[in-house]
């Protein structure tokens, strides 16, 4: 790879530490001191795993999207990028007369739009690119070749 992949979450890492102080103080000193006052809703990163691989022919590459549909992924190739977007939507439900007073407690459930760009350090062969979906896990295969393509490809996805 020409560039190493360094992922930069600021927010997360401090609504981690918030959180994580906000336990403990609610836990050994029954205060919740730095609660959020006005009870405002925080958007959480959605960050799915990614592994990258290579061998002198090809780019390996996987990423952990549980629960999207595969309809709600795409992959687009382009020389010596590749483009994964992703999105997952909060399942709406109809309430019951019963459960209009229901709030969440906690809720780890992410939704939203993924997006990431992965550049190569050689050009890809898009037309022989492959990816295939299963069991929540994105599998693209990329073979390497000399010469930059002229055209960006959106690659199926298959099962």
């Amino acid at each position: 790879m020409k560039h190493d992949l360094i992922i930069r979450e600021p927010d997360l890492y401090f609504d981690s530490i918030h959180q994580e102080l906000n336990n403990f103080l609610r836990d050994t000193l029954l205060v919740n001191t730095f609660a959020n006052p006005l009870n405002i809703k925080k958007k959480s990163v959605w960050r799915p795993a990614v592994e990258i691989k290579q061998n002198d022919a090809n780019y390996k590459v996987k990423v952990q999207l549980p629960g999207v549909p595969k309809d709600n992924i795409e992959v687009e190739l382009d020389n010596d990028f590749m483009t994964i977007t992703a999105t997952i939507e909060e399942e709406k439900e109809e309430k019951k007369e019963h459960e209009k007073n229901e709030r969440y407690h906690t809720s780890e459930f992410r939704y939203g739009k993924y997006q990431r760009t992965i550049s190569f350090d050689t050009p890809v062969k898009t037309d022989e690119a492959t990816a295939r979906y299963k069991d929540g896990i994105l599998n693209i295969t990329i073979p390497k070749q000399e010469q930059a393509n002229k055209e960006p490809k959106k690659l199926a996805i298959n099962d």
